[in-house]
């Protein structure tokens, strides 16, 4: 089947041709190939080119998209290749719109450097966001298998180069991409999550400790034996990656411990990194200090029981500012036995949450938070712990003495188990009710503590539920943007790692919250934007495929143009 036009000569000499679908039939009886006439288009100069059109598209629907692009290319085009292009585009507009593009640009001018490390970061942020590998793998993703605006390719060791000038220029780079974010977006900062992690490190040995500072930075000139933290004198000697309390539950594995910043709409703000040895308790004065001068309003911290030390909570009321932190119910505190112990009313707010307030100090507010769903759930998991528990000391007291102790032992060392175990005078294992009993009043409830003397008790609850969205940021952080395995050793690199890490989370955080979608659903539906690439005798182009409905919409959401059509043209050098 193809497409055959016929010439003819009118009488007065002019020539019309006509164009015919036609299709080569054998008839075995004459023994020869006769030509069918399936339909014909008219008149070469009258025919309906938009039919046509037409006609192709609905043709093409049959073949893939290499072999349609072949197909209706032309014998002189040949068809090169095809790349995303939607999810880079996209992460691109934001990133130019963010002035995190202008921002660097004005650092690399200050070094005098003419590398394109901007654009070679931005290559990193986006292989995070789209496609987490190795620094080695990456280059090699932007080189071969995506399109980005400004960078045809890059090699490894110039991405370990422009990690290497991210390193150093953190901070101011954190401070500009703050007051760009805030600014542009008009985000609520006074109110900011904060909460750490760690990620673990596949290492035989931890890393030799050096001196540091009271922030964990590396001190100069110092060997690591007579480390000073710079300010009182005591010895501070760490490595980077030691062990530590890990919250992977790796605790054979040396780690780092990382800090963020999240905003009341989910939006990073800033990352920390220390040594993984570091202890939570202090974190939050350093991050404190360190958001000190990137806002002018009254700052409300919001962050768990790790960090509920008096020390933290009397310098967080430092400069008019306040705090919300969780309190541990099992405490043996005074202050918190006499919260629980107050009588009061419940009232209901909002997500089936009841709160009620208790008078203990005259400096700080106690709220007691109640969630009936989260009651339930306590009562059902403790429910299994006690019968796991008495199936394990069924028929113990028939045990000689030293069994019964190796079974004791051996349940102490299940800390959810171990709570519910009593024993007896005579050394005999028996459930605790009075435990139970005591454990059942506190399911469903925290205790939140707040200095704030303005904040209502049902903000005060809400403030603290939206913590949540920090762990949130940690299970994208790790899932999503594959924060681990992290491939470097040196401590410069690890600490460049994360806050690329942070600027892609940063990134898609901001498509979600504008969108409405998860990040999952948006890059698939961007990565079936494609950049083609044709060559033919007079050159090299390079366009973009139609863009689909979803596609159009998520630009139309996201307040950014379409791509052009034709991304480049590259003449044939004669």
């Amino acid at each position: 089947m193809f497409l055959r036009e016929v010439k003819r000569e009118n009488r007065n000499g002019t020539q019309v041709s006509y164009l015919q679908l036609v299709h080569n039939d054998w008839d075995p009886a004459a023994r020869t190939s006769r030509t069918k006439i399936l339909y014909s288009f008219g008149r070469t100069d009258q025919v309906d080119t938009a039919a046509i059109e037409r006609l192709i598209v609905s043709l093409s629907r049959l073949l893939d998209p290499a072999a349609a692009l072949r197909a209706t290319a032309g014998s002189d085009l040949s068809f090169i290749g095809s790349r995303p292009w939607g999810g880079t585009d996209v992460l691109d507009g934001l990133w130019r719109r963010l002035g995190i593009d202008t921002a660097m640009a004005k650092l690399l001018a200050r070094r005098r450097i003419t590398s394109p490390f901007e654009r070679v970061l931005f290559g990193l942020v986006a292989n995070r966001a789209l496609a987490p590998s190795s620094k080695l793998a990456a280059a090699d993703w932007i080189t071969h298998d995506v399109h980005i605006d400004g960078l045809p390719e890059t090699s490894d060791d110039v991405c370990y180069r422009a990690m290497d000038w991210l390193h150093d220029v953190r901070e101011h780079l954190e401070r500009a991409v703050f007051g760009q974010v805030a600014n542009l977006l008009n985000l609520e900062v006074d109110l900011l999550f904060f909460d750490t992690t760690s990620t673990y490190f596949e290492l035989e040995d931890p890393d030799e400790p050096v001196a540091r500072d009271e922030h964990g930075h590396v001190l100069d000139g110092k060997d690591g034996k007579d480390g000073k933290d710079g300010k009182d004198g005591a010895e501070n000697t760490a490595g980077f990656r030691t062990y530590g309390k890990s919250k992977d539950s790796r605790d054979d594995l040396p780690q780092i411990v990382i800090g963020m910043a999240v905003t009341r709409d989910g939006i990073p703000v800033r990352v920390w990194c220390w040594p993984g040895n570091t202890n939570d308790s202090a974190l939050i004065r350093q991050v404190k200090d360190d958001m000190r001068d990137w806002t002018l309003s009254k700052i409300v911290w919001v962050a768990d029981r790790g960090f509920s030390s008096e020390h933290n909570r009397r310098y967080l009321r430092q400069g008019d500012h306040a705090y919300i932190i969780g309190e541990k119910l099992r405490s043996d505190s005074v202050e918190i036995k006499a919260a629980l112990s107050r009588q009061g009313r419940y009232t209901t707010i909002a997500d089936n949450m009841r709160v009620k307030e208790v008078k203990v100090s005259e400096t700080e507010r106690f709220v007691i938070c109640h969630n009936p769903d989260a009651a339930t759930r306590d009562a059902h998991i403790r429910a299994q712990l006690v019968g796991q528990l008495a199936e394990l000391i069924a028929g113990s007291d028939s045990l000689p003495v030293m069994k019964r102790g190796e079974l004791r032992g051996k349940i102490s060392t299940k800390p959810g188990l171990h709570r519910y175990l009593r024993v007896t005078p005579g050394g005999l294992l028996r459930v605790d009710k009075a435990k139970i009993k005591a454990e059942a009043n506190l399911d469903g409830k925290y205790l939140l503590r707040c200095s704030d003397p303005h904040l209502p008790a049902a903000d005060i609850a809400r403030g603290y539920k939206q913590l949540l969205e920090v762990e949130r940021g940690w299970r994208d952080m790790k899932q999503i943007l594959d924060l681990r395995p992290v491939y470097h050793r040196l401590e410069e690199r690890i600490r460049a790692h994360v806050v690329l890490c942070w600027l892609a989370l940063l990134l898609i955080r901001i498509v979600e919250t504008t969108t409405g979608q998860t990040w999952h659903h948006v890059r698939r539906d961007l990565d079936r934007l494609h950049a083609v690439t044709f060559t033919g005798p007079t050159g090299t182009f390079r366009q973009r495929t139609d863009p689909t409905k979803p596609q159009t919409d998520l630009y139309a959401r996201l307040d950014l143009p379409l791509p052009k059509k034709i991304i480049e043209i590259t003449p044939a050098q004669p």
